[in-house]
């Protein structure tokens, strides 16, 4: 009502505005002078101003992707305690909002005849410790010089990404150089790690499997077309797509890409709250993970 008044009080006059509408034109002011000066506004008033500045600066923080149940997480874990409907609210008020996923295409090319590995994972994408279970997967992304082809490797533990790499042709030397990098950062025990991807033809690639070979990681492969098979990745690939590619294109080349799916890996590894880890970042949940194992062997 009072949005209204202010929209067509050059027109019409607050005072007959007042006359048809149940307020007084002495309320309507009051109600002005308290926006004017908010040392003059209700005490409710004076904090959802507080909770407003506090709310933007969440959601600017974190790629501008939370919507108001994870921007009501961050403010408990940086110490401010509100209901999630005040959240709701005033996020309504200040027209911010999260990112909604859509839907994926595919970009498995299977080879239906080559042979590849069991499916040592069969939908179950959990993990007692790090360095358990990888899963792999990658996604396309169009340019103006192109398309380029982003690559993941999660660690299912915690939802880590530990290898990742973009590139303009989706050969297997670029899936490859993803798990390089993985293997370098994360330098697992030989024996005790599975990497589970989809059929795509280049991760059933020689190259890919002797190197997984070599490294003592046992290889795991999907269904064919399946995509619960290969879910978890898949989600990664999602997420990357909502909260990086839609929102900030369009991209004008690979460089372009690659930076910025740098700066994204780096908030989601260390800042992006997870709900299936308990609503805390990846790194946050290996080293609780780290931290507990050394407790009991020192309690040992």
């Amino acid at each position: 009502m009072i949005a209204f008044i202010d929209d067509q009080r050059e027109v019409y006059g607050v005072e007959p505005i007042c006359r048809m509408l149940p307020i007084a034109p002495s309320t309507y002011h009051a109600r002005v002078a308290r926006r004017a000066d908010p040392a003059r506004a209700s005490p409710r008033a004076r904090q959802d101003l507080v909770l407003m500045e506090q709310i933007r600066q969440v959601h600017a923080a974190n790629f501008g992707v939370y919507g108001a149940r994870k921007v009501w997480r961050q403010l408990a874990r940086e110490g401010t305690m509100v209901a999630r409907c005040t959240v709701e609210r005033l996020m309504r008020r200040v027209g911010l909002r999260g990112a909604v996923r859509g839907k994926e295409t595919r970009t498995t090319i299977a080879d239906k005849a080559a042979p590849c590995p069991a499916d040592k994972v069969n939908r179950q994408f959990r993990a007692p410790q790090p360095n358990v279970l990888w899963v792999s997967d990658f996604t396309y992304v169009a340019t103006w010089q192109g398309f380029v082809y982003v690559a993941f490797i999660i660690d299912v533990f915690a939802r880590r990404i530990v290898g990742w790499r973009v590139s303009r042709t989706a050969h297997a030397d670029f899936v490859l150089d993803a798990l390089e990098q993985a293997l370098h950062d994360r330098r697992p025990v030989k024996g005790g790690l599975i990497h589970h991807s989809d059929r795509g033809g280049q991760y059933l690639a020689i190259r890919y499997t002797e190197r997984l070979l070599g490294a003592g990681i046992e290889p795991s492969v999907g269904s064919v077309g399946d995509s619960y098979d290969n879910a978890l990745a898949e989600t990664i690939n999602g997420l990357f797509k909502t909260e990086v590619i839609r929102r900030r294109g369009p991209w004008r080349s690979l460089e372009a890409v690659e930076f910025a799916t740098l700066e994204w890996v780096d908030w989601f590894n260390n800042r992006r709250l997870l709900e299936p880890i308990g609503n805390i970042p990846p790194a946050e949940a290996e080293a609780r993970y780290y931290a507990a194992q050394q407790e009991i062997a020192l309690a040992g």
